[in-house]
């Protein structure tokens, strides 16, 4: 019986046998082939020996010499279920090279389009991989962009990696070309925001943007706004009520914290008639939902791996993100639930039709267009998630900045105290009607939006070729950003513009202003829709502020200014506060 190999390989011949002593690394493959496929033994029941020895099978027929393995490069037979893995495995790195070749030829194609758009418009020069972003730290951001405007006037493009680019608009002229559009907020950022607030009135766009925003309008009509005054007011006094206990003489108080959990407070009251307690119970489940997310939107952006939704979803903080979604959603749909419930009955709704206190929920839910349609449950929560988000953070910005501003200019600050006594007298809260008395004030809180606007800047996806007034062009598909606050700042509009001056705002200095130099609330038909809301909760906080507190700067501990969806400070806003005698 001649020699045989195990499971079909036959065992090689003397002549064989030298050429594999010659051949090392032969040798060793054949070695570990020949020894790593075990043979398959069987017991036949018909050839049973007595020393119970069992025979080897014979090899299948289909079994190849291994003069016929060396001819075929000594490629074995990976089979699985009757299926060639290694011919699998082939056309898996094939398949898999093409689709990188294929995605390097389009990024290519992109950043050659992306050259081409901008190339009227100069910029500091960029490192190949990184753009611009390795200089664009987070504390540095606004200070380095407001050096390279300084050199590049009216608009420069900033890149954020190799393949990403929009237009930085610096200029009013320029401003005022792309707010004259209808154009879409961009798909690049604002997309992220969309699986907490969905789809409402900040990022839709086109005939659904208009539906929305005409339903909306009649839930910020001064009628109702008027009511929100007193609700404002308890929630600011709850916030002066705490600082209270928290003053010394050493020690600074953390306002923006403080601030924007009354913003949050005052948003459910006013919005939903919602007692939350969250200034006093800061565990709320909720509260801390809408802080985490505010954070987890604005890191999601910063950080450029995470733009792509698988890494970000795989991340601990898209787990982080996903699971704060699901409380604040789950929140949300309970409130509406219940005010749902509540309207069911008959007359329950008689009584929220009649009463003097109609909150913006209630306003959406009764909210018709023409044809009869009110809301889907879907732009329900969505309208009521872009609020919260909106109304809150932003306005909690402006508050903060305002007291900083206030600190730093004493003389400004007494002024503004005197205003409020004289209107208030022997009052110690505020009326509706003392908003529009408050000349001054106002005058001080639009200083401090030009300094430090609560949005630093609005971007736009172009829905066809735009030309500026100098006749430079951007294609369509273009990703512009009006930088507000490179705007405000904007020497050729603003004589000193890093002095603090009030004046600039009054009667005869704002006539002969460039339309688009001060834009707080943007401009043109998608400007904000709560802009009077937000200006009369800051009147409120500054006045009721001002009357129980000296604030001034705590100089070791200076604000660092920061993006972060709103103007923040990346160390906080730190005062010093005194009780007014």
């Amino acid at each position: 019986m001649s020699p045989r190999g195990c499971a079909g390989w036959t065992l090689p011949s003397n002549k064989d046998s030298h050429d594999l002593a010659t051949n090392q690394p032969l040798k060793s493959f054949l070695f570990a082939q020949y020894w790593l496929r075990l043979p398959d033994y069987n017991c036949s029941k018909r050839r049973v020996r007595q020393d119970n020895e069992c025979s080897l099978r014979e090899p299948n027929r289909s079994s190849r010499n291994m003069t016929s393995v060396l001819e075929r490069g000594l490629k074995p037979s990976w089979s699985w279920l009757g299926v060639d893995i290694y011919r699998v495995f082939h056309l898996a790195a094939v398949f898999g090279l093409t689709c990188v070749l294929l995605k390097v030829i389009q990024l290519y194609h992109r950043r050659q389009e992306l050259i081409k758009a901008f190339s009227s418009f100069p910029s500091h020069p960029t490192h190949w991989l990184y753009g611009h972003v390795h200089e664009l730290l987070q504390g540095e951001i606004l200070n380095k962009t407001e050096l390279w405007s300084q050199k590049y006037p009216y608009a420069f493009p900033l890149w954020f990696g190799s393949f990403s680019a929009f237009l930085n608009i610096t200029h009013p002229d320029y401003a005022k070309a792309v707010f004259a559009r209808g154009d879409p907020k961009d798909n690049v950022s604002y997309r992220h925001i969309v699986p907490w607030i969905g789809k409402g009135l900040l990022v839709l766009h086109g005939p659904k943007w208009y539906q929305h925003r005409k339903l909306l309008t009649p839930g910020f009509h001064y009628d109702i706004l008027k009511l929100y005054v007193p609700l404002i007011a308890d929630s600011t006094k709850v916030m002066l009520d705490k600082w209270e206990q928290l003053i010394t003489q050493e020690k600074s108080v953390e306002l923006f914290e403080h601030v924007s959990l009354m913003t949050l407070d005052s948003i459910m009251k006013c919005a939903f008639s919602y007692q939350s307690n969250c200034q006093t119970d800061r565990e709320n489940s909720y509260i801390r939902a809408v802080f985490d997310l505010s954070y987890l939107v604005d890191q999601r952006l910063r950080i450029f791996p995470y733009h792509n939704d698988l890494i970000y979803w795989l991340s601990p903080h898209g787990f982080q993100f996903r699971k704060a979604c699901q409380l604040a959603h789950r929140h949300t749909d309970k409130v509406i639930r219940e005010r749902k419930e509540s309207l069911k009955d008959e007359r329950e709704r008689e009584k929220v039709q009649k009463k003097r206190h109609l909150d913006f929920l209630d306003i959406l839910l009764h909210a018709k267009d023409e044809n009869g349609a009110g809301l889907s449950d879907e732009d329900l929560r969505a309208e009521v998630d872009t609020f919260m988000f909106e109304g809150h953070d932003t306005t909690a910005s402006g508050i903060s900045w305002l007291l900083y501003c206030m600190a730093l200019y004493p003389e400004h600050q007494q002024r503004c105290r005197e205003e409020i006594k004289e209107i208030l007298g022997d009052r110690t809260t505020i009326q509706w009607d003392d908003l529009g008395k408050m000349t001054y004030s106002t005058m001080c809180i639009k200083e401090s939006f030009r300094l430090y606007p609560p949005v630093p800047g609005v971007s736009r996806q172009l829905s066809k070729p735009i030309t500026f007034h100098d006749g430079r062009t951007l294609p369509e598909g273009s990703l512009v950003a009006v930088s507000i606050y490179l705007i405000h700042r904007n020497p050729s509009m603003w004589k000193d513009p890093l002095v603090f001056d009030p004046w600039r705002f009054s009667p005869e200095n704002v006539s002969d202003r460039h339309s688009h130099a001060f834009l707080p609330f943007a401009a043109g038909s998608r400007n904000c829709i709560g802009q009077q809301f937000a200006m009369n909760e800051l009147k409120v906080a500054l006045a009721l502020t001002l009357l129980r507190f000296e604030l001034s700067p705590d100089l070791a501990n200076p604000p660092i200014k920061i993006p972060q969806l709103v103007l923040r400070s990346k160390n906080g806003i730190h005062l010093h506060l005194k009780k007014v005698l």
